[in-house]
């Protein structure tokens, strides 16, 4: 097989995690995870691990870079980039076959161009003179600099700065090059149609809130985890928190997640279009396709 790494990606609830682990399950692979949120313990409904996908007639199938850093903590695409190649190169070393799965753009653009990045330093006096613009402010700043960063991503004020933080830096420094990359992967997207993704995505809300959602960001405070760090990693974490600490109503944070759910695959979806642009080849499969087809269809891409 001509081909080192399949990657499967995806707007969010385009069924991309059932079948990478189905992927996985067929040809003796394990998934490396490319989500910003997943990495963080005990946040498993607000990030939609959906663990149970990653076992697949009773077999479970490995995963990595999921469960690996403490709330609160700060991860980024350095960081990422480094744990990729520490799970692929063990991965490897099994004889097994590495599938990269997630809807984070940026990781995966990072991983398949092989950026050369660095851990771009704080600059406080950028974060100071930042604190108090709204979000709106910031995203306009933002759109001033030609940044690589993940502007799916940037819907909170604290990610919105760090956005131009890094991006601030990269005006005054060398930008990230792509290097003669090792890799050679197969990169698989997901393509649901407008309609269907915006009702399985009201759905999958729901679902998670019956499963106890609120529950789970009051027992991340009760834990110690701050307040403002939660926020600070959006969608879920952002409006659940602002609700349990009594900052908006329940139907506030319920109509203003949703929304705020639907922008952001349609960010990931601008992000993978620019991918493209960018010169990553992606082989889409239609979301309504059945599994099995889907299947089939990446095993033949796979023999090519």
């Amino acid at each position: 097989m001509k081909y080192n790494l399949i990657v499967l990606t995806g707007p969010t609830a385009s069924g991309k995690t059932r079948v990478a682990a189905k992927l996985a399950a067929m040809a003796g692979g394990e998934i490396i995870s490319a989500d910003s949120r997943q990495v963080y313990r005990r946040m498993t409904l607000g990030t939609g691990k959906d663990l149970a996908d990653y076992t697949v007639d009773g077999v479970a199938v490995p995963y990595h870079l999921i469960d690996i850093a403490e709330p609160g903590d700060t991860y980024n695409v350095f960081r990422f980039k480094q744990d990729f190649e520490n799970a692929y190169t063990q991965i490897i070393s099994r004889n097994n076959l590495p599938v990269l799965c997630g809807g984070t753009g940026m990781y995966i653009e990072a991983v398949i161009r092989d950026f050369n990045l660095i851990d771009v330093p704080v600059n406080e006096a950028l974060r100071t003179a930042m604190a108090n613009k709204s979000l709106e402010e910031l995203t306009e700043i933002l759109s001033n600099y030609k940044s690589l960063h993940n502007h799916t991503d940037t819907d909170t004020v604290r990610r919105a700065i760090r956005a131009i933080e890094i991006a601030d830096y990269y005006s005054k420094n060398d930008m990230p090059v792509h290097r003669e990359n090792r890799l050679n992967p197969l990169v698989i997207g997901i393509d649901i149609d407008r309609d269907l993704r915006r009702k399985k995505i009201s759905d999958r809300l729901k679902s998670r809130f019956n499963q106890g959602m609120v529950d789970e960001v009051k027992r991340l405070l009760d834990d110690g985890v701050d307040e403002n760090a939660l926020i600070g990693y959006g969608l879920e974490y952002k409006y659940l928190t602002l609700y349990v600490t009594g900052k908006i109503s329940y139907d506030q944070m319920y109509s203003q997640l949703e929304i705020a759910i639907h922008q952001f695959a349609k960010r990931q979806m601008t992000w993978f279009r620019g991918m493209e642009r960018r010169g990553v080849t992606i082989k889409w499969l239609d979301a309504n396709m059945p599994d099995c087809d889907k299947l089939i269809r990446i095993k033949q891409w796979m023999n090519q």
